[in-house]
């Protein structure tokens, strides 16, 4: 465990609270107003491709819409919602070009969790001038052994940019899970093969 040095402290910087004060009574930025527009509408997008996932369970179990809503209700994280899809999925009367349509809109659906995880569970560093600059992951993230906390991404044109195709992709995507619904139905309903 690192102990601080006699008189330091190893919490982080306090905030500087009077810099977040001027953003509630002020006008922000363009580039807060953007950042904060493309961070709501990438969890519009990607809670809309969620809620999707509970008819492809209710397909893939061969149940009704209640069903299915209690079973993704019941598996309380995303991660656990798509192992069960790509489970079921291995296991059902599927052509094989379908099966991966379903695997693939779950590994990009995947892709998209993790930077709304991202943003989501981060706190944001803001500058005395109210500017969001940074996020700081608030996760454990192990690589090759080595535990990492706390890491920081700026919040720039590059990231910005991130967001804005991330949203296009999860509107995509959701255009992909509604096509992919009847093939699923129809696969499902079919007499086993």
């Amino acid at each position: 465990m690192r102990r601080p040095a006699k008189g330091s402290s190893v919490l982080p910087p306090r905030p500087d609270f009077d810099a977040l004060g001027l953003v509630s009574t002020r006008r922000s930025s363009p580039r807060r107003l953007t950042f904060m527009t493309l961070a709501g509408d990438l969890n519009l997008a990607w809670s809309n491709d969620e809620s999707l996932f509970i008819y492809l369970l209710m397909l893939l179990l061969r149940t009704d819409e209640r069903a299915a809503a209690i079973v993704f209700a019941t598996l309380n994280t995303t991660r656990a919602r798509l192992d069960l899809v790509q489970r079921l999925a291995k296991i059902a009367p599927l052509e094989k070009a379908v099966r991966g349509e379903l695997n693939d809109i779950v590994e990009r659906f995947s892709a998209a969790t993790r930077l709304r995880n991202d943003l989501s569970h981060a706190t944001f560093v803001i500058d005395a001038e109210g500017e969001i600059t940074h996020t700081q992951h608030m996760k454990v993230e192990e690589s090759r052994g080595n535990l990492r906390f706390g890491l920081r991404k700026p919040v720039d044109d590059d990231r910005l940019e991130e967001i804005a195709r991330m949203i296009q992709d999860l509107h995509a995507l959701n255009r992909r899970i509604w096509d992919l619904m009847p093939v699923l139905e129809a696969a499902m309903t079919s007499p086993e093969k």
